[in-house]
């Protein structure tokens, strides 16, 4: 066998490190009747929010998708439904 030195302590303090976050996923539905200050409030957090959309979704995200970009946020819509990520959290497209 080879010489193989893994320090397991060291790896765990580096995963400790890296999986701080912090937030939920929030559900909802976006129909108009949440005002979009109330999403971002919900996004600056640090939540995930997924959304149901109720009619046309570039209309009712208009009020908080450019602040959620402009931050470093995502929006993905995908089967009728928005997630609406914070700065620091990706969402993974490739499979789709």
């Amino acid at each position: 066998m080879s010489d193989f030195d893994l320090d397991l302590r060291t790896v765990e303090e580096h995963i400790d490190e890296e999986l701080e976050i912090e937030g939920s996923i929030v559900l909802g539905v976006l129909d108009g009747t949440t005002p979009a200050e109330e999403w971002l409030e919900t996004i600056s957090a640090g939540n995930v929010l997924v959304l149901c959309v109720e009619g046309d979704v570039n209309e009712l995200a208009a009020g908080f998708a450019r602040d959620v970009r402009e931050s470093g946020g995502n929006l993905v819509h995908f089967r009728g439904f928005l997630l609406v990520t914070p700065p620091g959290v990706d969402v993974n497209t490739d499979r789709l």
